[in-house]
């Protein structure tokens, strides 16, 4: 069925599935419904960017998983998805499409019912940005002898240890950050307009690198300059670049959905003791941090060793220093399972991919310096090859 080159193997997909299957037997769960579009491209393959309307996979216990959606985005599951049977592609009719007087989750209660679970104990992803509190009334009064259990993070939990062609994948978005950050150094200087640097860093990061094209990250670039870089989630307008302020770029690499983030920061002009001062702890720290990040430690090692340098150097993080990275569709670039932050006794595994982010935002700019990082079956590889230090251009 699918007419475009598939991601991966039907085989690796299966053992996907499998995995998937324990768990939910694990929880007594007889199906699921899975509406986050990472989970839905990790256990199908469907890549679309259909997830404004109501969409989703059905996985029971046995079978191929069921593609569920709006009936025009059934031709592009046919195109992306690795399941065979016809039946497994299911669309429904567009007058369900934002109309108040019906809701898609009626024509999903059947979907339901004709797999023989109208009973059925089922999963649902209830904290998720995709599954909306009218989704969920209409299909639990649509299906009132179900019981509807909360499955948030089981698919996710499943993709935490890549495969082969997974790392591979994040190792061509790496090599299309490395660029993108290259190109900033190129073209960056006072007085040019910011919507025009991001302008330079979309294109680089499109064209891709080693011949590997990219594809769209999971979040816009964030790029505040002086007093906006004290906050974390700024993006950009156009006002141009000042000298005596940094900026830091926090931007990803992408390739067939897998995410590579990394940020570094720019200074323009001579830069202030105190930024040389935060450069100098946060390098330190990273440091500290990397020498925990191995398998069979716990991923608050990893934090714990972080703040207690920074500490010493007299800077404090109150936020995470770090996150699971892979496969995401926006709003966000992170898996929602693992943080590097204290108290996540998560133990780190060979083939856990993380960004290690240990941003300063401090009280009259900012200064990221972060890492994407597998875990091996020694200890770490850093992704990128980016020069990890504050840039400067006087």
């Amino acid at each position: 069925m699918t007419t475009i080159e598939a991601n991966f193997t039907t085989d690796e997909y299966l053992s996907r599935i499998a995995k998937t299957r324990k768990a939910m037997a694990a929880k007594g769960l007889e199906a699921i419904f899975v509406t986050d579009p990472s989970n839905m491209s990790w256990l199908t393959g469907y890549d679309g960017w259909s997830f404004y309307v109501h969409q989703g996979v059905l996985l029971t216990l046995e079978g191929e998983p069921v593609w569920w959606g709006r009936a025009m985005d059934a031709l592009g599951a046919k195109r992306t998805v690795f399941m065979q049977d016809n039946d497994s592609i299911r669309g429904y009719d567009d007058t369900f499409v934002q109309n108040p007087e019906k809701h898609p989750m009626q024509e999903l209660a059947g979907l339901i019912k004709s797999h023989g679970l109208e009973g059925a104990n089922v999963g649902v992803e209830l904290d998720n940005y995709y599954y909306t509190a009218a989704a969920h009334m209409t299909l639990t009064n649509a299906l009132p002898h179900a019981t509807f259990s909360d499955a948030t993070g089981l698919v996710n939990w499943q993709r935490a240890i890549k495969s082969k062609t997974e790392i591979e994948y994040m190792r061509r978005a790496a090599r299309i950050v490395e660029a993108m950050h290259a190109r900033i150094l190129e073209v960056a200087e006072p007085d040019m307009r910011k919507n025009d640097l991001i302008a330079e860093i979309y294109a680089t990061g499109m064209r891709g690198a080693d011949g590997h094209w990219g594809d769209y990250p999971a979040i816009v670039p964030m790029a505040p300059s002086g007093l906006d870089a004290t906050a974390p989630h700024l993006t950009w307008d156009d006002r141009p670049m000042q000298r005596g302020e940094a900026t830091f770029f926090e931007i990803a690499g992408a390739h067939r959905r897998y995410q590579c983030p990394q940020s570094r920061t720019l200074f323009l002009g001579e830069v202030p003791q105190k930024f040389r001062d935060a450069e100098a702890a946060v390098l330190d720290a990273i440091e500290a941090g990397f020498e925990q990040a191995k398998p069979g430690n716990q991923a608050q090692d990893i934090a714990n060793a972080f703040n207690t340098t920074l500490n010493k150097a007299g800077f404090e993080k109150d936020s995470r220093c770090g996150y699971a990275i892979g496969i995401s569709y926006p709003p966000d670039w992170g898996e929602r399972t693992i943080s590097f932050r204290r108290g996540d006794t998560t133990i780190l595994k060979a083939g856990m991919t993380f960004h290690f982010m240990p941003a300063l935002w401090l009280d009259d700019g900012g200064l990221e310096i972060t890492e994407p990082i597998l875990i091996t079956e020694t200890g770490y590889e850093c992704f990128c090859s980016t020069p990890r230090e504050l840039s400067v251009k006087l």
